[in-house]
């Protein structure tokens, strides 16, 4: 089959995301109340603000804002994740990043599945934060086990699925029937089945050790656990769910409220009680399970290794300060500290790029195009945004945080979640698991910069700017 009849992998990852939106609308109402609210914050903002509406226009995020999702799943085995994988590819999604959550008492390590050309995220920018259950943290063998029976028994795939992915890889691609095929297909693994795979007492022992577990190892498929869209102000969200019936948890993960925002801030609504029929109890669904929530995000600049190590430095004297764990009952005085530590932080664009603290596009003005052949023009980078020749934009930070991560598992598991699991990152088996290397996400927003830099000489007659 020529290629040319084969459908973009941005098209199938976009297809996919809206049908993803519109099941977990379906199986989450208060999804649907909650990106009402996030569509009419972000209209207000970009009234309020004519500036952020402008330069959303001028970079091409304006066209993704409201299509903007990020999901989260969570798979049992190294044979889940390879093919999950796989799945992924399809849509033109790969493995970035490596993120270990045992730290924070959550016994998972994760990737996230993403377009990584910025032409792509343009197109969909939609990305999966996918975790793998370490069956060998669980300390109770039996328990691992019996974990580890019940998930060898089940196929999380379709059969067409499976065949549709096969031939996507023997082929190149696929054609628009099949790839909405696949698409249909594709979305019966992250279902919600309220039927689970267990008995109540073999829920209640998986439960027990830790209530992620149960969430992995007692139902049929990874059910999407939330869909998250995108703000340009979350501080106003938070302040705005509860008079919309969303109950917010307690303190917005990651850096304090800027002028000029950096990575990721999240919040969250708690999880949601849903009934489960066990299998000993067939037909009376009077079991709960509790996973699934609702989550916001808003995204900053991508940060260089430096900017993260300035980021980490200043959160954890935040949180050293606060001696404890962000919840309620020290809400206020954590948003504080963050804030006094953050001052060291520089909240302006130009000091950020001098600095190196983080990533950046380059555009060529119209004054630096009119100037094209003039040779009494700037040559270096400095000089030519000194002349109003080059314009900067932040790159956006498509990744995650571990501390924010593990922050909103730790919020909608409950205080009473395990938290024994000590530092144990294993990136080498992680990877082994999945069949491939994850990719840096640091190289990559090097890169992104890089061809910026590239097409912005060319567009100037300049050698190369980089």
């Amino acid at each position: 089959m020529p290629a040319q009849e084969f459908v973009s992998p941005d098209s199938i990852r976009a297809q996919f995301s809206a049908a993803m939106s519109t099941m977990y609308k379906l199986e989450v109402p208060l999804y649907g109340t909650l990106l009402e609210l996030v569509g009419e914050i972000n209209q207000g903002v970009m009234d309020q603000y004519p500036a952020i509406a402008e330069t959303l226009h001028r970079t091409g995020e304006i066209q993704r804002l409201d299509q903007e999702r990020h999901g989260a799943i969570r798979v049992g085995t190294a044979a889940e994740l390879a093919t999950i994988g796989r799945l992924f590819a399809v849509m033109g999604m790969q493995p970035v990043g490596y993120y270990d959550l045992t730290p924070a008492g959550v016994p998972v390590h994760s990737t996230a599945f993403r377009a990584i050309h910025e032409q792509a995220l343009q197109v969909s920018p939609f990305r999966v934060f996918t975790s793998l259950l370490r069956l060998e943290l669980i300390d109770n063998p039996a328990l691992r086990e019996l974990a580890r029976t019940i998930l060898a028994k089940r196929q999380i795939f379709t059969p067409r699925a499976m065949q549709l992915i096969e031939q996507c890889e023997q082929q190149g691609g696929l054609n628009e029937r099949d790839a909405a095929d696949f698409v249909e297909q594709a979305l019966e693994t992250f279902r919600w089945h309220g039927q689970a795979t267990v008995t109540r007492d073999e829920y209640r022992q998986l439960h027990d050790q830790h209530r992620l577990i149960a969430d992995v190892v007692a139902f049929k498929g990874p059910h999407i656990n939330h869909l998250t869209p995108r703000t340009l102000d979350i501080d106003a969200i938070q302040a705005s769910m509860p008079a919309k019936g969303i109950p917010p948890k307690a303190v917005i993960e990651g850096p304090p409220p800027r002028k000029n925002p950096i990575l990721l801030r999240q919040t969250s609504f708690k999880a949601l009680q849903e009934k489960v029929a066990f299998t000993d109890q067939r037909n009376d669904a009077d079991g709960s399970h509790t996973a699934r929530f609702g989550e916001i995000e808003q995204r900053g600049a991508a940060l260089t290794a430096k900017g993260r190590a300035l980021y980490d430095q200043l959160l954890n004297e935040a949180r050293d300060a606060l001696g404890g764990v962000p919840a309620e009952a020290n809400a206020t005085r954590y948003m504080a500290l963050l804030a006094e530590r953050f001052e060291a932080f520089p909240d302006d664009l130009a000091q950020m790029r001098e600095q190196g603290l983080a990533y950046f596009r380059y555009f060529a003005t119209d004054k630096g195009l009119a100037a094209r052949g003039d040779e009494t023009r700037p040559a270096s980078l400095p000089a030519l945004i000194e002349a109003g020749h080059v314009r900067f934009e932040a790159l956006v930070y498509e990744d995650f945080l571990p501390v924010s991560a593990a922050g909103i598992f730790q919020s909608n598991l409950g205080d009473d979640a395990q938290s024994h699991y000590g530092n144990n990152a294993n990136q080498a088996a992680f990877q082994q698991a999945l069949g491939r290397p994850v990719l840096d996400e640091l190289a990559l927003y090097a890169e992104t910069q890089r061809r910026s830099l590239q097409i912005c000489a060319a567009a100037l007659g300049l050698p190369d700017l980089a």
